[in-house]
């Protein structure tokens, strides 16, 4: 989505939508701060325009919801908390989870915008900053940053809390518009184009090197880090998503009904779904396929009802659907190195990824010499308290900012959530 931004980088904009910005220097990285603090600007615009108002009211629906003012003021107050008042940044990942800190530039940053002071009740609170206040406080807390990384060391230690800051806006940039579609807000994002579905492709027999290795240089997602060596057989997997056009026929034969295709767990889930689910989040009417052409399904996108076309990417998922799916298929989810594998050595050959994150076998583990980061401890992006209970998403949707769309990025939700734009794909068994 294009941004209007009071500060304009003079540098192409591709130079800062790589993947490799996870290793860049000062000039990069000042240039891409500025860009994603553009774009959630722009994104708060489309909410002003969506809603009506600048107060940008939305009503508590879900629990994904969170008000959108409040998530701006908390991406400012992230940067300033973790580079802007932490004496202690240059350490980088070896910096204390509580650094000594020097206040905030205003304040009551802390009891506003800290999601460790302020309950869910108090981020609904009338009484927080409105939007013309926090769209100055971003402004602030950029131009701060901004000045403090001119002089920052041009090492990994002391570039890692800029490039966290970076990844987090974007990350914060997506959940904008994740909510916007559980809202129904129209933001001017249309369909993504249809694309030919190819074949499943088979990959040979190889030993793999997943994970990053502590010293591999670069910033990365502690759940990414301990490089390590699987040996992996030979396997099939699917060249694309699994579609709308497959999906359909999973609903067609009562697949909604089925305990026998269930998890145990993922029945329970579904039992437990508002009006006795039968089909994915956020589809309205989806219909029978006929004569081998496919079938119709009606979505929900950013308010709007649209005819989503067979060959897109099935959206709106959880795993325990994905997982159903595979068992009435007679396949099995994609293990996240399969996914990896394919990723890399099958790009051309077809295999397509970046519509929708994608749903993996297993449950979110940790990796050989997994180490907790000084920020992510306590925060929803911590995964010490999902291992063993989360699954692992790979790869990235089209709302996700180019410089996050990388091989080795692994996310991860808890099996029931289905408000993120997720797939899946599959594997022969």
């Amino acid at each position: 989505m294009p941004s209007s931004s009071p500060l304009t980088p003079s540098s192409p904009a591709h130079s800062i939508d790589s993947p490799e910005m996870h290793r860049a220097g000062r000039e990069l990285l000042s240039l891409a701060l500025i860009d994603a603090r553009n774009h959630t600007l722009h994104l708060l615009s489309l909410y002003e325009q969506a809603l009506g108002s600048s107060t940008l009211a939305v009503p508590a629906s879900d629990e994904s919801i969170v008000p959108p003012v409040w998530l701006a003021g908390h991406i400012g107050w992230f940067a300033e908390w973790w580079i802007g008042r932490n004496t202690q940044r240059a350490f980088g990942a070896e910096c204390p989870v509580r650094p000594t800190r020097l206040a905030a530039i205003d304040p009551h940053a802390d009891e506003w915008w800290n999601p460790a002071q302020v309950t869910r009740v108090r981020q609904w609170s009338p009484d927080l900053p409105d939007l013309a206040h926090t769209k100055a406080y971003l402004l602030e807390t950029l131009e701060s940053t901004l000045e403090l990384l001119e002089h920052a060391a041009e090492t990994d230690p002391g570039l890692y809390f800029y490039r966290l800051a970076l990844f987090h806006e974007d990350m914060r940039g997506e959940q904008f518009i994740v909510m916007a579609q559980t809202l129904g807000l129209p933001l001017g994002i249309g369909q993504p184009p249809a694309t030919v579905v190819r074949e499943p492709l088979v990959l040979p027999a190889t030993r793999w090197e997943l994970g990053l290795p502590e010293q591999g240089g670069g910033f990365a997602f502690a759940q990414e880090i301990g490089a390590h060596r699987v040996d992996v057989p030979e396997f099939e997997i699917d060249a694309q998503p699994v579609t709308w056009n497959q999906y359909i026929e999973f609903v067609d034969e009562g697949g909604y009904d089925r305990e026998e295709l269930w998890h145990p767990e993922g029945w329970r889930w579904l039992a437990d779904q508002i009006e006795g689910r039968r089909s994915p989040r956020h589809v309205e009417q989806i219909g029978a396929a006929r004569h081998g052409t496919g079938g119709s399904v009606l979505q929900h996108r950013f308010g709007a009802t649209v005819r989503a076309a067979g060959h897109h990417s099935a959206v709106h998922l959880s795993w325990w659907e994905a997982d159903a799916w595979a068992r009435w298929a007679g396949r099995r989810i994609a293990t996240e190195v399969e996914w990896e594998i394919a990723a890399q050595a099958a790009a051309r050959r077809g295999f397509r990824w970046a519509d929708v994150h994608e749903w993996t076998a297993g449950t979110l583990r940790p990796w050989p010499g997994f180490r907790a980061d000084p920020w992510s401890a306590g925060s929803e992006f911590d995964p010490v308290p999902a291992f063993g209970r989360a699954r692992v998403l790979r790869g990235a949707s089209f709302a996700t900012r180019s410089r996050l769309r990388s091989l080795r990025r692994r996310s991860f939700a808890l099996p029931g959530r289905d408000e993120g734009f997720f797939g899946f794909r599959t594997c022969s068994l």
